[in-house]
């Protein structure tokens, strides 16, 4: 399937589709003309891509990632041991910027149970749209 394809059956936009495959991510054939050809099997790849960066990993750890990642259906299964630790410490790290967020959140709930009603109240008539 030709770039466009891809696009349309993955919803990434061709920009990322082609920084993908600058990064390794994804290795599409070219063809003689120059297009590329992408596999049934790099729309999958295109979803484990945009589920991993979700995730908070980074375009160079995902490319370490993806060969040692074997698949079952939709599911990315981590295939080499030695890729486990690194897995380990993103989650270690995901987890600590959750730890602090609902530290933040917690300190601005505290401000915020501080002001008195008629604050709260002004608040909120900010937040109405007017008619």
């Amino acid at each position: 399937m030709r770039i466009g394809e891809l696009e349309r059956r993955t919803g990434v936009n061709r920009r990322l589709l082609r920084y993908y495959e600058e990064q390794g991510l994804l290795r599409p054939e070219r063809m003689p003309s120059g297009y590329r050809e992408y596999a049934e099997p790099d729309v999958a790849t295109v979803r484990h891509i945009r589920n991993l960066l979700a995730a908070g990993l980074s375009t160079i750890t995902i490319a370490d990632l993806l060969p040692c990642m074997g698949k079952d259906g939709d599911t990315l299964i981590a295939d080499c041991p030695e890729l486990l630790l690194d897995l380990h410490r993103e989650r270690a790290r995901i987890q600590a910027a959750i730890h602090e967020l609902e530290t933040a959140r917690t300190t601005l709930d505290a401000v915020i149970a501080t002001a008195p009603p008629e604050a709260e109240q002004a608040a909120r008539t900010l937040l109405t749209p007017a008619s």
